[in-house]
């Protein structure tokens, strides 16, 4: 009886010491196990994630995640989490959910029912729509004007998916990144780039002559962000949640916000009252 007193003991204490385990989640398993968040974002989609003149890897979505999610891993986990970053782009960031190679997606990925056939989306973090960039004193002045128009979109991108629905006789040309379409416009290869609005102010920011280009047309699209992570996982996304939450409930997310996308920001964007109030609805009670 003693014996069997002493291995109950000992198997006890064992289990009070032996670091937790996450069996419902493989993504919080792995990243307590390593101690790293791996995510894939993009090197050329300012302000959201680019590489800056000094070789830096900033952006607002780099910023949600290591000013936001980060911290809301490491008081789940009850130990610093460390943030690395892999290249992701259109064509290969589901692949790289689905091999494991990064644990989130944070960028510009428009949450759609089709892709959440493959993955599952945080709550959205941004909204914006599709326009075209087009040299300055082009006729097409919206997605009514590109039929016969040689078009640049990105890879595996909804802008591609809609253009090619909506204006099948536009000539449809697809790219790997936003610098390889831009390069093609700046080449006069296309005749306008189509993408999120957001992403086209970036792009025209950052040109060596931002006269040069001009974003035209109403949005034709509705592209509601959100940060892609593997399916099924429901105690990693809702640290993920819990962590964008926080960060707007705090205010956070709204310093973020304006540091990016403020009249000082490297995009100036303002956030309308009716896109700050839903943000505001996304934040359950705690």
């Amino acid at each position: 009886m003693n014996r069997l007193l002493a291995t109950v003991l000992a198997l006890t204490l064992s289990l009070g010491v032996a670091a937790p385990a996450f069996a419902q989640s493989a993504t919080l398993d792995k990243i307590n196990q390593s101690g790293t968040l791996t995510i894939g974002t993009r090197t050329g989609s300012p302000p959201f994630a680019y590489v800056n003149k000094d070789n830096q890897w900033v952006g607002f979505a780099i910023d949600l995640v290591e000013q936001a999610i980060a911290p809301a891993l490491s008081r789940k986990l009850g130990k610093p989490i460390k943030v690395e970053k892999k290249e992701s782009t259109p064509p290969t960031r589901i692949a790289l959910l689905a091999s494991n190679a990064v644990d989130l997606i944070a960028g510009t990925m428009t949450d759609t029912r089709a892709r959440r056939d493959s993955v599952d989306f945080s709550l959205t973090f941004f909204v914006t729509g599709a326009q075209f960039l087009v040299k300055t004193g082009s006729p097409i002045k919206g997605i009514q004007d590109v039929a016969g128009k040689r078009i640049a979109a990105q890879q595996a991108s909804t802008n591609a998916r809609i253009v090619r629905e909506r204006m099948p006789t536009a000539q449809l040309r697809e790219f790997p990144d936003q610098p390889a379409a831009f390069q093609a416009l700046a080449q006069g290869q296309v005749d306008a780039y189509t993408n999120d609005g957001i992403q086209l102010a970036g792009l025209k920011v950052k040109a060596p002559k931002p006269d040069d280009w001009v974003i035209v047309g109403d949005f034709y699209s509705y592209e509601p962000y959100g940060m892609a992570m593997r399916k099924n996982d429901s105690d990693f996304r809702a640290v993920v949640n819990n962590g964008l939450m926080e960060a707007i409930d705090s205010g956070k997310y709204f310093e973020l916000y304006e540091k990016w996308f403020g009249p000082r920001g490297e995009v100036p964007y303002p956030l309308t009252p009716e896109n700050r109030r839903f943000l505001q609805l996304q934040a359950v009670p705690k």
